[in-house]
C-alpha cells in the first residue's frame, strides 16, 4: 500500500503564493504519473494538474493554467505544486494523488492512490 504525505497548505491573501509538496512514505515514486486535484465543500473532486514519469510533460486545468506549476524531482521522490496569483476560488482542500501509468491522466478514477488533503483559504 502506497501511501502519499503531503505537506503545504494554509491561508493566503489573494494574490499571494503557496506550495505543496508530495513524498510517498517508505516507497519511491517509481515510473507512475502524479497529479494533483482539489475539492470544495459538497462539491466533486476536480482535476488541477498532472505530470508524467520523467516529469517533462505537464497538464494542468484551464482554472489555474499560468498560475500554478507542477514539478516532481524523482532524486527526491517529491513532487511540487508551487500555486502563484492564488484567488479566493482557489480555496478547496488539495490532494496529491498517483496513476499506476506512465502518461498524464485528468480523471479522478486513473488514479489509484491519494494524500490525506491539505487545507489552502484564500482570503480576499
Amino acid at each position: 500500500q502506497v501511501q502519499l504525505a503531503e505537506s503545504g497548505g494554509g491561508l493566503v491573501q489573494a494574490g499571494g503564493s503557496l506550495r505543496h509538496s508530495c513524498a510517498p512514505s517508505g516507497r519511491t515514486f517509481g515510473r507512475y504519473a502524479m497529479g494533483w486535484f482539489r475539492q470544495e465543500p459538497g462539491q466533486e473532486r476536480e482535476f488541477v494538474a498532472a505530470v508524467d514519469w520523467t516529469g517533462s510533460e505537464t497538464y494542468y486545468a484551464d482554472s489555474v493554467k499560468g498560475r500554478f506549476t507542477i514539478s516532481r524531482d524523482n532524486a527526491k521522490n517529491t513532487v511540487y505544486l508551487q500555486m502563484n496569483r492564488l484567488k479566493p476560488e482557489d480555496t478547496a482542500v488539495y490532494y496529491c494523488a498517483r496513476t499506476n501509468g506512465l502518461i498524464i491522466a485528468t480523471m479522478v478514477n486513473q488514479y489509484t492512490y491519494w494524500g490525506q488533503g491539505t487545507q489552502v483559504t484564500v482570503s480576499s
